[in-house]
């Protein structure tokens, strides 16, 4: 499998195997092993927390919720769980804005270009019926690269956090 198949397959289905926003992380790790934990994603509280299997980072909700699913392809190579990708899970990198655009169309993803803007070397274009999002760099006056996907937040909102403070 590509890299592309796989980020477009993620696109259509808003998940990667047992991974999608609103997802028991229980299920996650019981299915892909523990992750590297990044850490929190606040200086001020514990959680949520940021893990990675790989390419593919999750925030993860004190009640053990996943909250955010991005894969990072800015680096030299997109690292993936070889077990939901097949293969060994390593795929070249930084794909161009029209090959991406060529996958999510043979996927029967539509999409259009998302209007608000990112920065000034920046572009994204967002998948219409699941919301994902794939955010380019724009080099110096060259063709756009993917730089991240994500997928859309599902709008968590922690009963854990009423039992007191995020620690």
């Amino acid at each position: 499998m590509e890299l592309l198949d796989v980020l477009a397959g993620m696109a259509k289905t808003g998940r990667l195997g047992p991974v999608s926003s609103g997802a028991d992380w229980n299920e996650v790790t019981a299915a892909l092993g523990e992750p590297w934990d990044i850490g929190a994603m606040s200086r001020r509280r514990k959680w949520p927390r940021l893990f990675a299997y790989g390419d593919l980072e999750l925030g993860v909700c004190r009640c053990r919720t996943v909250s955010l699913v991005c894969v990072q392809t800015w680096r030299d190579v997109v690292e993936l769980p070889p077990s939901v990708v097949g293969g060994t899970g390593v795929f070249p990198a930084r794909p161009g804005h029209a090959d991406v655009v060529s996958a999510l169309d043979r996927a029967g993803c539509s999409w259009a270009p998302y209007a608000a803007p990112a920065s000034g070397n920046q572009c994204s274009l967002v998948v219409v019926p699941s919301g994902a999002h794939f955010v380019f760099e724009i080099p110096g006056g060259e063709e756009p690269v993917l730089n991240v996907m994500g997928l859309p937040v599902d709008g968590h909102d922690c009963s854990a956090r009423a039992g007191g403070r995020d620690r």
